[in-house]
């Protein structure tokens, strides 16, 4: 199996809801978010690619537009978890890109979920 991982990176706020009185999540803050993507194949194509990278300029287009330095409570139906974050953003492109097993959003340098249907 081989397999490529792409990263991305944006910066935005939320505000996540549920939490108990004083959770620090549960005021607005920030994140400089991480986006990895991975892809896997059994093969690689005519040229020894699982998936050329130029090719995920997609994701990085949609991240741009629609939340990079925006409030993600604005933007995401939904608490925007980096849990629900990861799903949306699988949902939107494993379509496009058949070889997408999973999608990680990283909050901090310590803090990650992934999404792998």
């Amino acid at each position: 199996m081989y397999a490529i991982w792409k990263h991305f990176r944006f910066s935005a706020s939320h505000i996540l809801t549920g939490l108990p009185e004083g959770h620090q999540c549960g005021r607005l803050h920030g994140h400089n978010y991480t986006i990895e993507v991975e892809l896997e194949s059994d093969s690689l194509n005519e040229v020894g690619f699982v998936r050329d990278f130029g090719e995920l300029k997609a994701i990085k287009s949609f991240i741009d537009a629609e939340w990079d330095h925006r409030h993600l409570n604005d933007v995401i139906d939904g608490n925007p978890t980096a849990e629900n974050m990861a799903r949306i953003l699988f949902n939107e492109f494993s379509e496009a890109y058949p070889e997408m097993c999973a999608v990680r959003v990283q909050e901090t340098e310590t803090s990650w979920a992934e999404y792998r249907p």
